[in-house]
C-alpha cells in the first residue's frame, strides 16, 4: 500500500517482538526474547547499541528502532512477567510530544535511492573544484596581475588568495566531518550549525549567486566566441547581440546535459577537464621552445634570468594598487564549495569532501603559481610588435625594458605610446605563449563552460535543500525533486530563467564584484560556524577531522569580510544589508526546525555563565524585580493568572508557570512527563516569556511546597508565590481547604511574597480546554478518513457523499461524551472565556485601585506601580488608598503623598479613609454569618466536657471562642468590603493588602471567610502581601 521500507533497518537486530517461556533457577515463569537471553545469558530486555536506536523520530522510511523505556526496564517485572515492547516505530511527522517535526537530516535511505548516481571524491569533489577554481583567469588576466604586481607581490596575492580558501576548506572539513552531510552544500553546512536564521539567509543570496555566476560564466564564453568572429568578419548581427544570442543558445544546450542527469554532467565535466589540462600542459610546453623573431617582438624571449629579475619588482599603472590587483584575482581563487554543493549525489561526503576540496586548493594553487612565474620568466611588461624594434649599435636603450635591451630589441617607444604586447598590455599572452595557440583557446572555452556547468547544478541543488526545509514558505513548490535522482528540475528552470535574463542584459561588470561578494559571505559563515562550534565546546561537537582550530577559523572569518571591502566597498555592503533583512524576516517567522546548531550551544554556555556571575552579586533592594511562582496547573488552564504574572515580569524577570500531579506516583509521572514539552511550547506559542515546571506529589499542598523550595537557579530564584482565590472552598472538602490554606502558610513561612487573584467568573477554564481538545481530535480524524477514501481512489464528488456520514459519525461519538450544555451554562462558559482573556488586552482607560493598608516592604504597591509600566495598562491611573485616624486625614494625605514623592511614583490621587473601623452593616454582617455557618461548632451552648469533644472531633471548624477573639478582625474585612464597593467598584483592578492569619490561632474556613468576604462582588481584585523586607528605597 505504498508503504516506505527503510533498507537500513535490519530485521536481525530488531526482529517482531517474540517472547517464549523460561525456566530460572527459583522456578520463575517470565517471558523474554530469546535473542537477548543468547546475548546476555540472563533475562534482560537491555537492547545492545544500535545506529537504528540513534535516528531522528521521522525518517523518511517511517520506521526506526525503539530500545525500551526507563519505566519499561524499571517496572515491568514488578507487575508481571509479560511486556510488549515495540522495536520499530511508526512516525506521523510529529515528535512523541505530539509537536510536529519537520527535521530530517538523520533520515535513513529511501527505497528510491537504489539505482541512483552516487559520487567519490574524486568526481564528485576534486574535478569539480579544480574545473571551477580553474576559470578564464588563468588565461586571459593572470600574466596581466604578475605584470603590475610583479612575481614577488604576485605570489603574495596567490599565497593569500590560497590563505583565505584553505582556511575555509579546514572550516568546511571540520563541519562535514561532525556528522551526517545531506545535500545543500553550504546551506546545509551553515544552517546546521548556526541554525535557520544564517543559514536561510546565506541559502538564498548564495543559490541566487551561482545562479547569475551561470549567466557571468556564459557571457565570458560568449565575448571569446564573439572576439573569434570578429577576427574573421563573421558577426551575425553586431557585438552585443551576439553574445546574447551565443549565451542562450550555450545555456539551453547546458540545461539540457544537467537535466539529462548527474551521470551526464559528470562526462561533461571529466571531457571540459581534459581540455583544460592540455591547454595547461600546452602553456608550460610552450615556454621551452625557442621563440620566434614574431613571439621576441611581442616580448617572449623564453626562460631568461634578466626578465625574470625585471619582472620582481611591482610597476602598477593605470590608477592600479596591491588590493585592486588582488580584488581582481580573487575570484579565480574561489568554487572550492563546488564538491560541497552536490553533497546530497556523494557517496561519503564526509570523507569526500574535506580530501577533494583541500587537495583541489592544493593543485589549483601551485598550477597558477607555476604558469604565473613561467610567464614572468619568459615575457618582458612591454613590448612593441614590431620586429624592427632593434637596439641600434651605439644609440643606447633609454626605455625600462632593459632586459629586451640586453636581448636585442628596443622597446623604449612604449614609454611615449601605449604598445599592444607584453605582459601588462596583452591579455592574450598564454596564446602566445603557448605551443599551440588554438588549444589555449579551447581551454578558456573549457574553463567558462566548466564553471557555469557547476554553478547551473549547484544552484538547484542548494535552492532545493533550502525550500526542503520551508525555511520561506512561499518557496516550498521548488523543493520536489524528481527521477531516481530526486533532480530539482523546477530548480533547473528557474536557474535558467535568471540566468538567461541576466545574460539578456549582456554586460555583466556591475553584477560581477556582488557575486564574489555573495560567494565570500558564504565563505566567511562557513569559517565563522567552525569557530562558534568550538567556541560552544558542545559535547555535540565532535569532528573526525582534527586539523583545524577555532582561532584560525575566526582569523579566516574575518579575512574575507576584509576582503569583501576590498574586492567592492558598496557590494559588501549590500551583500550585508541583505543578508541582516532576511535574517531579521526568518527570526521573525520563527520556522519551527530544530537542528542542534551552535548557536544554542552558545545561547546556554551563556546563559550558565551569567548565572554564575549573578551568585557572586549581592541582593540590593534597588535592583528587586518580582520572580514569580505561578499556580496556574497545566498553561492552559488559567490563562487570566498567568496573563497578570506575565505582565509583572515580562522579559525582565522570573515567571515559572507550575502544576502539581497529584496520584499514584507512576501515573503522575507518566503525565508530567507527557505534558512537559507541550505546555514549554504552547508558552513559547503565544509568546508567554515563562517557564513551565511541574511536580508530582501525593497531595497539592505537598507537590507546592516541593516546588517553593527546590524551584529557581542561584539567584535566579522565585521570590512571590502567585495564586488563584479558592471559589468553591465552601463546597470543596476539609482536606482541600487544609492544603490551600496550608500553602499561604508554606508561603510565608519561606519569606515568599504572596499574591491572591480572584475573579467573579473564575480563572479555571479546563472544562473548555478539554472540549476544544475533543473537537480538535474529531476534526483530524474526520480529515484523516477523508484522505483515506480520497486515497482508495474515489471521486471528490462520490467521497463528500459517502464521507459524510462516517465522518459525522466520528464527530458525534466525540461530542456525545458530554451532552451539550444548557443556555445558563453556556452563558456563563462565555463570559468565564472573556473573563480569561481580559488581561491580555488593552485595559480600557480607568483606574488601578491601591488599598496599602499594612507595611509589607513595599511589595503591594511595587507591583501596581510595574503593571502601569506595561502598554496594555498604561492606560489606567493609580489611585491610592490608605487608612487613617479620625480627624487627621488632611495630615495623613500629606505624610502618604511624601512617602510617594521619595519613592518617585506617581499616582492620580491619594484618599485617606478614616472610617474604616466604623462598624459594618448589619447586611455584610449577616452575610459572612451565612458564608461560616455550615462551618461553625456552636460549642457554647455546651457544657465543657462536651465541648471539648466536639472540638476532638471537628478540630477545623470555627469555634465560638475563636470568633470572640477575632471579631474585630472579623469585622474589619466586612468593613473593607463594603468601602471596596463604595470607592473602586468601576476600577479595571483592585489590589488590597492581604490579611494574614496567625498559625495556630485562626482555622481555616475562618481565613477563607475572611478572604472571601473581603473580595467578594469586586471587579478583578489582588491580595497582596510582601515579604516584609523592603522592595523599595527612596536612596539613589
Amino acid at each position: 500500500r505504498g508503504e516506505h521500507v527503510n533498507p537500513s533497518y535490519d530485521s536481525t537486530l530488531d526482529e517482531p517482538p517474540f517472547y517464549e517461556v523460561s525456566n530460572f533457577s527459583n522456578g520463575e515463569h517470565r517471558t523474554v526474547r530469546p535473542s537477548v537471553v543468547s546475548a546476555f545469558g540472563h533475562d534482560t530486555l537491555d537492547r545492545l547499541p544500535n545506529i537504528d536506536f540513534y535516528r531522528n523520530p521521522d525518517t523518511v522510511s517511517g520506521h526506526r528502532a525503539v530500545r525500551p523505556s526507563l519505566q519499561e526496564l524499571h517496572d515491568v517485572f514488578q507487575k508481571n512477567g509479560a511486556i510488549s515492547v515495540p522495536d520499530t516505530v511508526e512516525d506521523d511527522d510529529q515528535r512523541s510530544d505530539g509537536t510536529p517535526s519537520q527535521d530530517l537530516e538523520s533520515a535513513g535511505p529511501t527505497d528510491t535511492d537504489i539505482g541512483t548516481v552516487k559520487f567519490g571524491w574524486i568526481r564528485g569533489v576534486l574535478v569539480r573544484c579544480m574545473l571551477n577554481i580553474w576559470g578564464v583567469m588563468l588565461f586571459i588576466r593572470l600574466s596581466w596581475v604578475f605584470g603590475q604586481a610583479g612575481w614577488g607581490l604576485g605570489i603574495v596575492i596567490i599565497a593569500l588568495s590560497c590563505v583565505v580558501t584553505t582556511i575555509t576548506g579546514l572550516s568546511m572539513s571540520a563541519i562535514c566531518t561532525n556528522g551526517v552531510v545531506r545535500g545543500g552544500g553550504a546551506y546545509y553546512l551553515i544552517s546546521r550549525s548556526l541554525g535557520p536564521e544564517f543559514g536561510g539567509s546565506i541559502g538564498l543570496i548564495f543559490a541566487f549567486a551561482n545562479a547569475v555566476a551561470v549567466a557571468m560564466y556564459v557571457v565570458g564564453f560568449s565575448e571569446t566566441v564573439v572576439d573569434l568572429l570578429k577576427e574573421h568578419a563573421s558577426l551575425m548581427v553586431d557585438e552585443i547581440n551576439d553574445i546574447r544570442i551565443i549565451g542562450c543558445i550555450t545555456v539551453v544546450l547546458l540545461l539540457a546535459i544537467s537535466v539529462a542527469g548527474m551521470e551526464w554532467e559528470a562526462k561533461a565535466q571529466i571531457v571540459l577537464l581534459v581540455i583544460l589540462l592540455v591547454a595547461i600542459v600546452n602553456v608550460f610546453v610552450g615556454t621551452v621552445i625557442p621563440a620566434t623573431t614574431d613571439k621576441k617582438s611581442k616580448g617572449f624571449f623564453g626562460y631568461q634570468s634578466n626578465i625574470f629579475i625585471e619582472n620582481f619588482t611591482p610597476v602598477f599603472r593605470d590608477d592600479e594598487t596591491f588590493f585592486s590587483v588582488f580584488a581582481i584575482f580573487f575570484p579565480a581563487a574561489t568554487g572550492i564549495l563546488a564538491g560541497a554543493n552536490i553533497s546530497g549525489d556523494l557517496r561519503d561526503p564526509q570523507g569526500g569532501i574535506p580530501k577533494g576540496t583541500l587537495l583541489a586548493i592544493l593543485i589549483t594553487g601551485v598550477t597558477y603559481l607555476g604558469v604565473a612565474l613561467c610567464v614572468s620568466a619568459t615575457v618582458v611588461r612591454d613590448a612593441s610588435g614590431n620586429i624592427t624594434d632593434l637596439v641600434t649599435p651605439g644609440i643606447p636603450c633609454n626605455g625600462s625594458a632593459i632586459a629586451a635591451c640586453e636581448l636585442g630589441y628596443n622597446f623604449s617607444i612604449c614609454d611615449v605610446q601605449k604598445c599592444n604586447f607584453g605582459l601588462m598590455n596583452n591579455f592574450q599572452v598564454m596564446t602566445m605563449v603557448s605551443g599551440f595557440g588554438p588549444l589555449i583557446i579551447a581551454g578558456t572555452f573549457s574553463a567558462t563552460l566548466s564553471s557555469a556547468l557547476a554553478s547551473l547544478v549547484s544552484a538547484p541543488k542548494v535552492f532545493q535543500a533550502l525550500c526542503k526545509d520551508n525555511i520561506y514558505k512561499a518557496l516550498h513548490f521548488f523543493a520536489k525533486g524528481h527521477g531516481k535522482n530526486n533532480e530539482p528540475i523546477r530548480g533547473y528552470v528557474l536557474t535558467f530563467v535568471i540566468s538567461v535574463a541576466f545574460i539578456l542584459i549582456g554586460n555583466l561588470n556591475t553584477i560581477a564584484p556582488i557575486i564574489s561578494n555573495f560567494f565570500l559571505a558564504s565563505y566567511a559563515l562557513i569559517n565563522f560556524s567552525c569557530f562558534h562550534a568550538s567556541y560552544a565546546k558542545s559535547p555535540g561537537w565532535r569532528p573526525a577531522y582534527k586539523y583545524y582550530n577555532m582561532w584560525l577559523s575566526l582569523m579566516g572569518a574575518l579575512l574575507c569580510c576584509v576582503v569583501m571591502f576590498v574586492i567592492n566597498w558598496w557590494a559588501a555592503l549590500l551583500t550585508y544589508g541583505i543578508e541582516i533583512l532576511l535574517y531579521i524576516y526568518v527570526t521573525v517567522k520563527k520556522p519551527d526546525v530544530n537542528w542542534g546548531s551552535s548557536t544554542q550551544a552558545v545561547t546556554f554556555v551563556s546563559a550558565v555563565s551569567n548565572t554564575l556571575s549573578l551568585s557572586s552579586v549581592e541582593d540590593h533592594v534597588k535592583n528587586f524585580r518580582p520572580q514569580i511562582l505561578v499556580l496556574t496547573g497545566s498553561s492552559r488552564t488559567r490563562p487570566a493568572l498567568l496573563d497578570l504574572a506575565h505582565s509583572f515580569t515580562k522579559n525582565f524577570g522570573l515567571c515559572l508557570v507550575c502544576e502539581v500531579f497529584v496520584g499514584p506516583r507512576t501515573e503522575a509521572f507518566q503525565e508530567m512527563n507527557a505534558s512537559m514539552e507541550k505546555n514549554q511550547l504552547w508558552l513559547r506559542k503565544t509568546q508567554r516569556r515563562a517557564f513551565y515546571t511541574a511536580v508530582a506529589a501525593d497531595d497539592f499542598r505537598e507537590g507546592t511546597e516541593k516546588l517553593l523550595q527546590a524551584s529557581g537557579l542561584g539567584r535566579m530564584k522565585p521570590n512571590t508565590l502567585m495564586l488563584g482565590f479558592k471559589r468553591n472552598w465552601r463546597s470543596a472538602g476539609t482536606e482541600e481547604v487544609q492544603s490551600y490554606v496550608g500553602i499561604l502558610h508554606d508561603a510565608f513561612d519561606f519569606e515568599y511574597g504572596t499574591v491572591v487573584l480572584r475573579m467573579n467568573q473564575g480563572l479555571d477554564v479546563s472544562h473548555l480546554v478539554e472540549a476544544e481538545e475533543e473537537m480538535l481530535k474529531a476534526a483530524r480524524e474526520q480529515q484523516a478518513l477523508e484522505d483515506m477514501m480520497m486515497a482508495n481512489g474515489e471521486k471528490s464528488r462520490g467521497l463528500f457523499r459517502k464521507s459524510r456520514k462516517p465522518s459525522q459519525q466520528v464527530l458525534t461519538t466525540r461530542v456525545s461524551v458530554c451532552s451539550p450544555p444548557s443556555p445558563q451554562v453556556a452563558k456563563m462558559n462565555e463570559r468565564l472565556l472573556e473573563a480569561s482573556t481580559q488581561f491580555n488586552k488593552k485595559q480600557p482607560k480607568s483606574t488601578i485601585d491601591v488599598w496599602w493598608l499594612f507595611d509589607d516592604g513595599g511589595l503591594t504597591l511595587l507591583l501596581p506601580y510595574i503593571l502601569k509600566t506595561r502598554k496594555k495598562w498604561k492606560d489606567c491611573k493609580l489611585r491610592i488608598f490608605a487608612a487613617g485616624q479620625p480627624g487627621r486625614s488632611d495630615l495623613d494625605k500629606q505624610e502618604m503623598m511624601s512617602l510617594l514623592q521619595k519613592f518617585r511614583i506617581n499616582c492620580s490621587d491619594i484618599r485617606v479613609i478614616d472610617d474604616i473601623h466604623v462598624k459594618p452593616s448589619s447586611e455584610s454582617l449577616k452575610k459572612l454569618e451565612d458564608m461560616i455557618e455550615p462551618f461553625r461548632l456552636h460549642e457554647g451552648s455546651k457544657d465543657t466536657d462536651q465541648a471539648e469533644a466536639m472540638q476532638r472531633e471537628q478540630p477545623w471548624k470555627i469555634s465560638d471562642k475563636e470568633l470572640n477573639t477575632f471579631e474585630e478582625k472579623t469585622n474589619l474585612q466586612v468593613r473593607l468590603n463594603e468601602l471596596l464597593k463604595e470607592n473602586s467598584r468601576s476600577a479595571n483592578l483592585i489590589i488590597v493588602s492581604m490579611p494574614i492569619a496567625r498559625k495556630e490561632s485562626v482555622s481555616d474556613f475562618l481565613y477563607m471567610a475572611w478572604l472571601d468576604i473581603l473580595t467578594r462582588e469586586l471587579p478583578p481584585t489582588l491580595l497582596i502581601r510582601g515579604n516584609h523586607k523592603s522592595v523599595l528605597t527612596f536612596y539613589s
